[in-house]
């Protein structure tokens, strides 16, 4: 396994903006085949952020400030891939990141340095059908940053298109790294069109399960069961909301555990139900749960292929939609954290600095932690 790379002497940089900089050597977390995780130098180097030599027309370099660990980077770690998307070399994991922009180059015009944003991690190629239709989560020739082979945010400094860092003013950098899984949630709650007084279902209170709360509420959707395995994420639940109904998921049949659900709504069905775990139990209790008519939204990512009760679904007229990350959703985001409709914060229950990350990836990946989102402070 590579050595952990150490800070070194700064460098000064005026960057042609009359900013001062102390750079320190840029590191970043990195996994490989073999499922280790270790710290390691990292590319663009501070040497080259400080002459501008690796920033190309429309980029920026932004110093991260601060990164959300995702179950998906956790994934990577143990698993080696989600789906088709594989690990199959020495790779750079992160992608819910905000920063300071530290160097613009000369053809961007709407960033300076100085600016506070966060970065979308995705770029790209504006020309197939999805990119033309405004469906840009559908790129068919997308680079999204942290998915193999792309090297994600988990670095003290990363060159990236300035289209993709927005703006956050004054806002703190870990609700900046947030809307990343804040988007994840805006996507599905469009997509499935909650309504104000639907009774909602939310499966799972991880992370994206716990956003989705928030939406729903926000949204006006009543009354609100959310299911999970675990009574101290069920507890944070109802902290986080306290209107919120919780549901402690038991090991029975799939049309048992949807009778209980509705039991917990006073006997009524879900209208949406918001799927956030990916686990083929819950999708199948979800099916049985929904009302006719209703929908099951999946947002959580699962197996290649699992079961579902097919005919309850078809019988019920039960629509299945399922999403692939987000389009359109960093400017609604900010404007609902900014405005605090959303409260963000309360979701960080552990700090590490960019030092300690293999730390910081035990916390997250450990149940018995108490972890719903980790965050990793890359610069001091």
């Amino acid at each position: 396994m590579p050595p952990s790379a150490t800070d070194g002497a700064s460098a000064d940089n005026s960057n042609g903006a009359g900013v001062a900089l102390s750079l320190k050597p840029n590191i970043g977390v990195y996994t490989n085949p073999k499922h280790d995780l270790w710290i390691n130098a990292a590319e663009p180097t501070a040497e080259s952020v400080k002459s501008g030599a690796d920033l190309k027309p429309g980029e920026v370099t932004v110093a991260i400030r601060s990164t959300g660990i995702c179950g998906s980077d956790v994934h990577f770690w143990h698993a080696g891939c989600i789906g088709p998307m594989i690990v199959e070399g020495d790779h750079i994991l992160g992608h819910e990141s905000a920063g300071d922009v530290i160097a613009v180059h000369p053809s961007v015009k709407h960033l300076k340095v100085g600016d506070r944003v966060a970065v979308e991690p995705n770029v790209i190629c504006n020309a197939c059908e999805p990119c033309l239709t405004g469906r840009y989560n559908g790129c068919e020739n997308v680079a999204f940053l942290s998915t193999p082979p792309v090297p994600g945010l988990l670095r003290r400094y990363v060159n990236h298109p300035a289209v993709w860092c927005h703006k956050i003013g004054n806002m703190s950098y870990e609700n900046g790294s947030l809307l990343e899984p804040l988007s994840v949630a805006l996507a599905g709650m469009q997509r499935a069109n909650i309504q104000l007084g639907d009774p909602v279902l939310v499966c799972g209170a991880g992370p994206i399960g716990l956003v989705t709360l928030l939406c729903c509420a926000a949204a006006g959707a009543c009354p609100i069961v959310v299911t999970d395995i675990s009574e101290s994420r069920l507890a944070f639940a109802k902290e986080l909301c306290p209107r919120v109904i919780t549901h402690k998921v038991e090991k029975m049949s799939a049309e048992d555990s949807a009778k209980a659900i509705v039991q917990s709504f006073g006997g009524v069905e879900p209208a949406i139900t918001m799927e956030c775990t990916g686990v083929e139990s819950s999708i199948a209790s979800a099916i049985w749960a929904t009302k006719f008519g209703g929908k099951v939204f999946i947002i959580g990512v699962g197996k290649n292929e699992i079961n579902i009760p097919f005919m309850r679904a078809s019988v019920r007229e039960v629509d299945i939609q399922l999403q692939y990350r987000y389009c359109n959703t960093w400017p609604r985001a900010i404007r609902l954290v900014e405005s605090g409709v959303i409260d963000l914060a309360r979701l960080v229950t552990h700090r590490f600095k960019l030092e300690d990350a293999l730390k910081a990836f035990e916390t997250s990946a450990d149940p018995k932690s108490g972890a719903i989102k980790v965050q990793i402070q890359s610069l001091d």
